[in-house]
């Protein structure tokens, strides 16, 4: 008489590995495509096994998006522009690799701790640095709008990369009108320019972040804030 195979063992689930797999499966699919029922069938069990270790939907989202602020590394060192200047791309590419995570990463009521822990070491970048609590807020809200902006950009656009980009735009202007030309000059410049050198990210938004570190330092003693 044969012995019976035993029945594989399921995952032993855990709050983390809930979460980390729903960021998985996220990445994957954009969170659209998540819901208590395809991560449950995961881990082939079923959805009422999760609220073991989340208690909602939203809880799960909170701790979600504590993984992606745990993946952006902290301002740190004595110049406030090069700590906040590597701060902002370490963000860029933590929500490059986590597309979802944009339209949520200041949207929690119940952030977790590495969330509470990156912003608490923004604001303390800036005021050791001499920065006013007012002119704080108005720096942290800056670079965090054009970041976000950015990344939303990015996500949108209908290409990845440079390359792509020039052959967008070489698309673009052969299906224009001869007339185009005359009446819009200067948009069909940016699509030839476009169609030639592409339109590169990472350089795009090195530029921009550049900027706004420098208006941050150039306008910081006309942000005076007499409580401090």
């Amino acid at each position: 008489m044969t012995r019976q195979q035993e029945a594989p063992r399921r995952t032993r689930l855990s709050r983390d590995l809930v979460l980390s797999t729903a960021v998985a499966l996220a990445d994957r699919n954009g969170f659209e495509g998540l819901t208590m029922r395809t991560l449950a069938q995961e881990f082939g069990v079923v959805p009422m096994a999760l609220y073991k270790h989340v208690a909602n939907k939203e809880d799960l989202l909170d701790g979600m998006v504590d993984i992606v602020f745990s993946e952006v590394d902290i301002p740190t060192g004595p110049d406030w522009k090069t700590a906040m200047r590597h701060r902002s791309i370490s963000m860029r590419e933590a929500l490059v690799r986590h597309r979802w995570a944009v339209n949520f990463m200041e949207s929690r009521m119940l952030p977790g701790p590495a969330n509470l822990r990156h912003h608490n070491a923004v604001m303390a970048c800036l005021r050791q640095a001499g920065f006013s609590f007012r002119t704080t807020v108005h720096a942290y809200s800056t670079l965090d709008s054009y970041t976000y902006g950015f990344l939303l950009q990015e996500k949108v656009l209908p290409f990845d990369n440079a390359e792509e980009s020039g052959e967008i735009a070489a698309q673009k202007l052969s299906m224009q009108p001869a007339e185009m030309a005359a009446q819009f000059p200067y948009l069909i410049e940016v699509v030839m320019e476009l169609g030639m050198a592409g339109y590169d990210y990472d350089v795009e938004f090195m530029i921009g972040l550049d900027l706004i570190l420098d208006g941050i330092e150039k306008l910081r003693p006309e942000w005076v804030d007499e409580r401090g």
